[in-house]
């Protein structure tokens, strides 16, 4: 982030914002991400036009946030979005590899050198043993932004170890959060009930779901054998090509272990307010992920935002952001380590009170509104760099 106390203080002016993502409401978590970035610009006073990515097939009615679609695979909607952008005095673009077309999302490096006003690009995933395509796609985008923005610094570091990337270029913003108010949850969380374990977001193979299952099923001599929640519903992309054999293979597999009557799968649509009650009402947060590379998670960053204690994998997010103190990181595929964790949590009040008061110590820095005021900020600064000098 931005270290120039000078120039923080004077970056107050109002932008026109180009954001290029997908967008709501398809399903996914650049999605969120772009509505919540957006809207807390424009509650700033900039203007945001945002330019929707979309498949050829799945393009809903534009709506009134909505400038534009950039439509994959077709060259006339590439040059259109890339236009529209031009318009800005700044183009934020969000980039994951799958919601681009072409191979590993190459498509959008002719975007990029299509745009005619400074560029940050917010990278969303940074494989850490990429393929020879993924690494190159990556290393074009990061040599024509003018910014490059990772959201943990795991990202920043990997990014610059494993891809030619100028590191001048890479800026470290968080993932935001939309929080709840924190003083209702003074609560005793264990004043004698279960202790309720909450799992949250698109399901599908590699969320790690099955070994906190398995988990479950070790702790059949705690007085108060925990509740498992798993919200959400399988992933649209998962869906389209297995439907909801994950889900039911969970099912299953809960009833094997013996622990059906413990866990709960709750697919409900919950709005944005009624996602931050949800979460704050868990004992604690549960990400069993099996990926190891993952350098960002907004489901992480969520649980931190409502003063959760997590316990999570080793991915690199979560080993970075719990390492103060807010939860405990296990190994992967683990569920003996994760047995043990959800026992020394639920057990001890006090530990469990610490790890609530550490959340809550790094939850205004997660805010949605402190992180879109630093990419106000590096807009500003982007901008102001890109003006002639006086002469």
């Amino acid at each position: 982030m931005l270290q120039d106390s000078s120039f923080r203080s004077a970056a107050t002016t109002s932008r026109r914002i180009g954001l290029l993502s997908t967008y709501p409401p398809k399903l996914c978590g650049l999605a969120t991400f772009a509505a919540a970035l957006e809207a807390e610009l424009r509650r700033s006073g900039n203007r945001v036009d945002v330019v929707r990515i979309v498949d050829g097939d799945d393009t809903d009615p534009i709506g009134r946030q909505v400038v534009a679609d950039l439509v994959n695979g077709v060259p006339a909607s590439i040059r259109n979005a890339a236009a529209v952008l031009s318009r800005c005095d700044v183009a934020i673009i969000q980039h994951e590899y799958g919601i681009y077309g072409g191979i590993d999302g190459d498509e959008v490096i002719e975007l990029l050198k299509a745009l005619d006003v400074p560029t940050m690009v917010i990278l969303h995933t940074i494989p850490l043993h990429p393929t020879p395509h993924q690494k190159s796609v990556l290393q074009a985008v990061g040599g024509i932004a003018d910014r490059v923005v990772v959201m943990s610094w795991a990202a920043h570091d990997g990014l610059i170890a494993l891809y030619s990337i100028d590191p001048r270029t890479v800026v470290m913003i968080p993932h935001g959060a939309s929080a709840p108010s924190l003083e209702r949850l003074e609560v005793d969380q264990f004043g004698g009930g279960r202790p309720q374990l909450l799992t949250w977001g698109l399901l599908g193979p590699g969320k790690g779901i099955e070994h906190t299952i398995d988990a479950l099923a070790l702790l059949g001599d705690l007085h108060h054998r925990p509740r498992y929640t798993v919200a959400g519903v399988t992933h649209p992309n998962v869906f389209a090509r297995h439907g909801d054999q994950y889900r039911h293979a969970l099912v299953q597999r809960s009833f094997a272990v013996g622990v059906a009557g413990s866990v709960t799968f709750d697919d409900a649509y919950r709005d944005v307010a009624q996602l931050q009650r949800f979460v704050a009402s868990a004992s604690v947060v549960v990400l069993p992920y099996d990926s190891r590379d993952q350098v960002t998670s907004g489901v992480l960053v969520d649980a931190i935002a409502a003063g959760r204690p997590v316990i999570a994998t080793a991915f690199p997010h979560a080993v970075e952001l719990l390492s103060t103190g807010a939860g405990i990181v296990v190994p992967h595929a683990d569920p003996a380590a994760l047995a043990g964790a959800i026992r020394s949590i639920v057990s001890n009040c006090d530990m469990w009170a610490s790890m609530v008061a550490e959340a809550r110590r790094l939850a205004p820095s997660l805010a949605w509104s402190v992180v879109a005021d630093q990419y106000a900020r590096l807009s500003d600064e982007l901008v102001h760099t890109g003006e002639p000098i006086a002469i």
